[in-house]
């Protein structure tokens, strides 16, 4: 009885709220039902859970866009997240999922303690800014755990990896769609003022005034989205290298995706999405060849893999500039007078050393330099903040990575950031040494190249790069997956049809010692 005056109830709400034309509340409520749903399925399976938390991170901002930007949804991701970590912590305590021990987790911990220390800094307004600063920079580190337990054989691998490959085709093509038909597709017809400077945005090559828009796919920014490829294009080319050595399976799809990427960067107007790509291409194709079975003469295997990215990007690039000219031709005209030396207008080095030059002077001029103002007072979303205790937003001025960090954290923090993140790399590299000329060394060298990627140059430009909950999200999963990779290649590749006979292995390193 109470279940038939609840939905009579419901009902009668919907009805007036139709009538009314005022759907938003529905819309809410049917969110809001969807995440209880999916709550209760990550505490029954986190790994059923984390794909759906993967799904939500990457088409939030979309549902944002369309909800007048309510705040209420930007935490949706970190509830579910929640629930992945309650939900693995219970699977590890009963045997039933694997734990590991980082190497590298003490000097983490002299960074992490520092920023908890910063919370309760004299200089900061708020202790809200000190929450929002410990989610940003430390909320997403348990991933590594996620992602180390998540793949435990190459079948969980190749799911992970398809599954992300799958979704960069989609946001790609819908990124490459609003590049062309102009940021009215995908946006609503009047973004929230929050969202305005950030998803309809323009751009002009400096000598010729071509004007080009700025599309951001599925995300609320344009920033976002050229981010989002960064990460994604490196993972698609690891994920082709490995399938190429392990399977015969998604290869297409995998290819296919890559050069949807490659032009959705062309069209993204991004110069540092460009030159990440650009950079990483030629180093991926270098490492590959480094690590390459060469020995069991498989080699030539990634030598096709390379082979053939080079070509699905020529063809793609080619079939945009021959369709959509104007399009394509107005962003080559923006990099070729930004990024060309022979240029007047040429950027580089003013991007690339000045500007971030003179914003780590302007942090160390600030009366606070030696102990910060506040972990969270310059970071992403801190404009919220200053509007819930009703304050005017902290207008500090600096945007390089390690200016960023003296100005909330004091002098201290960039040493112990250079010194957690060194431990990391030194220990990432140690493993995917040892995993030259095995199946698997294609996705762990990518998944390494892009830790150093976003650590050091790209930290280096904007903290806004590693604070990005996106790419931070895939900087922990690919930590968690490089530690498990040992582990899956002490195990043969499993004998399908659908499997390339490969040559045996030499012998794999040593596991890493489970907790």
């Amino acid at each position: 009885m109470g279940l038939f005056i609840l939905a009579l109830w419901a009902a009668w709400e919907a009805a007036g709220e139709v009538i009314s034309g005022d759907t938003r509340a529905m819309e809410f409520a049917v969110l809001g039902f969807a995440a209880c749903a999916i709550a209760v399925t990550i505490l029954r399976s986190w790994r059923t859970g984390f794909y759906f938390f993967l799904v939500w991170m990457l088409f939030e901002d979309l549902a944002r866009k369309f909800m007048a930007n309510n705040t209420a949804l930007f935490f949706g991701k970190d509830i579910l997240l929640l629930f992945v970590y309650i939900s693995l912590f219970n699977d590890v305590r009963h045997g039933r999922a694997k734990a590991f021990r980082p190497p590298f987790l003490f000097f983490l911990s002299l960074f992490f303690w520092l920023g908890v220390l910063q919370v309760f800094n004299q200089n900061s307004p708020s202790v809200l800014y000190g929450l929002l600063g410990v989610k940003t920079y430390f909320y997403y580190i348990p991933l590594m755990f996620v992602g180390y337990a998540l793949v435990q054989t190459d079948e969980d691998l190749e799911k992970f990896l398809v599954v992300n490959v799958g979704l960069a085709g989609v946001i790609g093509a819908l990124g490459v769609a609003q590049g062309i038909l102009g940021n009215s597709f995908l946006n609503p017809a009047k973004l929230s003022p929050d969202l305005q400077d950030l998803g309809d945005l323009s751009k002009a090559s400096p000598l010729t005034g071509q004007v080009f828009n700025l599309p951001d796919s599925v995300f609320v920014s344009s920033g976002r989205f050229a981010a989002y490829l960064s990460v994604v294009f490196i993972l698609a080319v690891g994920t082709a290298g490995y399938l190429i050595l392990h399977t015969k399976r998604y290869r297409k799809l995998t290819f296919v995706t890559i050069g949807v990427l490659g032009v959705a960067t062309l069209l993204s107007g991004s110069r540092t999405a460009l030159v990440c790509v650009a950079s990483s291409t030629l180093v991926l194709a270098a490492g590959f060849l480094w690590g390459a079975p060469w020995r069991w003469k498989q080699a030539h295997r990634l030598v096709k893999v390379i082979r053939r990215s080079f070509i699905v990007g020529a063809l793609g690039l080619a079939a945009i500039f021959l369709i959509f000219p104007g399009e394509a031709g107005s962003r080559l005209a923006f990099y070729t007078e930004t990024l060309s030396p022979e240029s007047s207008t040429y950027a580089g080095t003013s991007r690339a050393w000045d500007y971030p030059i003179i914003n780590l002077e302007d942090a160390l001029r600030n009366s606070n330099w030696i102990i910060g103002n506040g972990i969270g007072t310059d970071s992403l979303g801190a404009q919220y903040v200053s509007r819930v205790i009703g304050s005017h937003p902290l207008l500090f001025g600096v945007e390089e990575g390690y200016g960023t960090m003296i100005a909330e954290m004091g002098i201290l923090a960039p040493f112990l950031w250079l010194l957690w993140t060194a431990a990391l790399v030194y220990y990432l590299w140690k493993i995917v040494r040892k995993l030259r000329e095995t199946r698997l060394f294609p996705i762990g060298f990518a998944c390494f190249w892009y830790a150093v990627m976003l650590l050091y140059p790209l930290t280096y430009i904007t903290m806004a790069h590693y604070q990005n909950y996106v790419t931070n999200v895939y900087l922990w999963l690919c930590v968690g997956i490089i530690f498990a990779l040992p582990g899956i290649a002490a195990r043969p590749a499993a004998a399908a049809a659908t499997r390339v006979a490969l040559v045996p292995e030499p012998p794999p390193p040593s596991p890493v010692v489970s907790a």
